[in-house]
């Protein structure tokens, strides 16, 4: 681990583990390192990007060809489990933030470094090599397959910051009325959707992304305040998800695949409709079901160092995975398509995806090595801001990054909006979210998330 002239040397990661506390709950951490690299393999298994016999780079969604994955989505589509951890997380964040008095403005902005100083180097990286690949005359298509294909999982992004910036206002809501709130937030799901598809109103679905994700956040406060102690009661959470699922997707006319698909039902994630709700009752209470096994597992201490290694390192693995994809799709096109000219969902396809993500992995991991240190910024001896400050820089942050995860950075027309990777970075500087001079910190710890 390399430091800085100012910091003292990275604690090992067995030094970090022989100091974890016995009160750490480490099936949090193990639940969010397993997730993020389940979404690794998921989303480089989907993308099925191939050179079709003119030399054209394709886009052949695995969803569509081989819809026998679909029920395989109701594990594969993990994302319930990040806001459920994360409720866990941000109920023992912002409660220890109230006992030291600290205010909501410096709250956010320490979890807006936590979760934005990561995502620069991607945006910089795009408001780069965007112009610079069109200007050597990189198509137009080319640059929106490859950046729509890298920004994909912004979209995670701009929800969870979102989610995070409520969090005072959620778990108020849980600490007043308890189920009550989950309750209401599964209600209005199911109105928001019912409204949406019956008067073919897309854009009100889109309130879904915060009553889904916010209730299944609300799920982590219930697992850290203790309520839903005992297996029995954890398996009852989980049934009522199954069900549901079950209702929803054979009466309803919703889609069987969590990860969106079209024309196969109602998509279920573009928005996000009530039947994520259920699929997170349903994960949720099996993974609490679980969690004397899963304590187990993460008290072995290769697990437990492996657990914090990942954690350690999480976002720039998330952010920068598929880019890790691009790099390598990237190679194989200019290489006159090299290892892309397999059709997908083929016996050979399907006999090499474990070199293709042995493969990506290793591009991966070099692109951690090298970035994984903004994830521990350097202490912030600033004083608090005005509330407005981090806020306005969350609106901006998470503006940009829904358009791009939509749409990437090229216009269907060719155009490059080069302008579009710089909103965050300049929402961060000015607003405050980060020091200048930018200096990545050289400490790892277990995770920058606080229980």
């Amino acid at each position: 681990m390399s430091t800085t002239p100012h910091s003292p040397a990275a604690p090992s990661v067995s030094a970090l583990a022989d100091a974890t506390p016995a009160s750490r709950n480490r099936v949090v951490d193990l639940l969010r390192g397993a997730a993020i690299l389940v979404v690794c393999l998921g989303h480089w298994l989907m993308a099925a990007l191939y050179v079709d016999d003119e030399g054209a780079l394709r886009r052949g969604d695995l969803l569509e060809t081989a819809t026998w994955i679909h029920p395989l989505t109701w594990v594969l589509q993990v994302m319930p489990v990040f806001f459920l951890v994360g409720g866990y997380a941000n109920a023992i964040s912002w409660r220890g933030a109230r006992e030291r008095g600290t205010t909501y403005g410096g709250w956010l902005r320490a979890r807006l470094r936590r979760l934005t100083l990561p995502l620069l180097p991607l945006m910089l990286f795009w408001a780069v090599v965007a112009p610079v690949a069109a200007a050597f005359g990189v198509s137009g298509a080319t640059l929106r397959i490859a950046s729509m294909a890298s920004l994909v999982p912004t979209w995670f992004l701009a929800v969870y910051v979102l989610v995070v910036a409520l969090t005072p206002l959620t778990l108020a809501l849980w600490e007043g009325l308890g189920w009550w709130s989950v309750l209401a937030g599964a209600a209005l799901a199911g109105v928001v959707d019912a409204v949406s598809l019956t008067q073919d109103l897309l854009l009100v679905g889109f309130l879904n992304y915060l009553l889904v994700w916010g209730t299944v956040h609300q799920l982590g406060y219930a697992w850290r305040d203790g309520v839903l102690a005992g297996t029995p009661r954890r398996l009852l959470l989980a049934a009522t998800g199954l069900v549901g699922l079950l209702l929803l997707v054979g009466l309803g006319p919703y889609g069987v695949s969590m990860v969106g698909v079209d024309g196969h039902g109602v998509d279920n994630s573009y928005p996000a409709r009530v039947t994520l709700l259920f699929l997170g009752f349903f994960q949720a209470g099996l993974v609490m079901a679980l969690e004397p096994a899963l304590e187990r597992l993460a008290s072995r201490r290769h697990v437990w160092m492996a657990t914090i290694f990942v954690n350690a390192r999480i976002m720039t693995i998330y952010l920068w995975h598929l880019t890790a994809l691009t790099f390598v799709v990237a190679l194989g096109v200019a290489t006159g398509g090299l290892g892309l000219r397999i059709a997908p969902d083929t016996g050979l396809w399907w006999a090499t995806r474990p070199v293709w993500f042995a493969l990506l992995a290793l591009v991966t991991a070099g692109l951690v090595l090298l970035l994984g240190r903004f994830e521990q910024p350097p202490a912030d001896p600033r004083p608090a801001p005005p509330a407005v400050l981090p806020v306005l820089a969350m609106v901006l942050t998470c503006g940009a990054l829904a358009v791009m995860a939509d749409l990437g950075i090229a216009e269907r027309s060719g155009e490059v909006n080069w302008w579009l990777p710089w909103v965050p970075v300049l929402a961060a500087v000015v607003c405050g979210t980060v020091r200048l001079p930018l200096r990545a910190g050289s400490r790892v710890d277990a995770g920058p998330r606080d229980h």
